[in-house]
């Protein structure tokens, strides 16, 4: 499913694989330029590649490190530079190392921050203003189904995602009305991650097959199976669009149900 976005310009970071790089697919289907990042050149140039062939706007890749201030400016102005305009930030970065509360270190704490929160709060601060431009646009930040429920030995995310959330609601209210600021929540879904993850299961003799695992790893979601990534991008081009013109200020959890909190 696509949405109207024709010749708006997004940015997505993190988004040469994973949920960043379906959500740059969703939002290229839907018309816009798209913006693709990640670190590795191979990866990168193969994902704008893909993305191109279901695309009718442009998109072009830039190599970037989420943790380097310089790298972050350049993201922005490259896309500037290309496109002379920004409508749409979604922001995403790999998610840190797992690990129990007592095995993880203090620099395994602050690199969590600078990846996750800092990333976003160097790019927000780069991309304001042209966001702010015209009749206005969106960001949305791409965070983890653990800010609502704790997920064992997930600390780091567990912790530091919490400030993702923090930041978008602040910014919703102090960009609001040029700027909507949403966020969404992902549970499991096939990522290139997940597959790796289930491949292994399979040669440990954990399971039979493939799909043997895939369907386990679906085992307590109530819709019986675990996300498409595509799932999670047209979810993130919704709220880019018109159609979600009154969305603002929200976290949307995307994980078929499996959550247990109320709120």
């Amino acid at each position: 499913m696509g949405y109207d976005l024709d010749g708006n310009t997004a940015l997505v970071t993190a988004s040469s694989s994973g949920l960043g790089k379906a959500s740059a697919t969703a939002l290229a289907e839907s018309g816009a330029n798209v913006v693709v990042n990640g670190r590795d050149e191979d990866r990168l140039q193969a994902a704008v590649t893909d993305i191109q062939d279901v695309a009718s706007g442009r998109v072009i890749g830039q190599q970037g490190d989420l943790t380097d201030p310089d790298d972050i400016e350049r993201l922005v102005e490259t896309t500037l530079d290309e496109f002379g305009r920004l409508d749409h930030l979604v922001t995403s970065a790999g998610g840190p190392p797992s690990g129990p509360f007592l095995d993880t270190s203090d620099e395994d704490w602050y690199h969590a921050f600078d990846l996750l929160v800092m990333s976003v709060v160097r790019i927000v601060r780069e991309a304001a203003d042209a966001l702010g431009e015209d009749d206005g646009g969106t960001i949305v930040t791409i965070t983890s189904r653990s800010v609502k429920e704790a997920i064992d030995s997930l600390v780091l995310s567990n912790s530091v995602r919490m400030g993702v959330i923090g930041l978008e609601k602040t910014l919703s209210k102090e960009l609001a009305p040029e700027v909507r600021a949403n966020a969404v929540l992902p549970g499991p879904h096939e990522t290139a991650r997940m597959q790796e993850l289930v491949e292994q299961s399979v040669e440990r003799d954990e399971y039979d097959s493939y799909e043997d695992g895939l369907d386990a790893r679906g085992q307590g979601i109530p819709l019986g199976r675990i996300g498409d990534p595509m799932e999670l991008g047209t979810t993130v081009a919704f709220l880019c669009s018109d159609q979600s013109s009154f969305v603002n200020g929200v976290a949307i959890p995307v994980d078929g149900g499996a959550g247990s909190s109320n709120l």
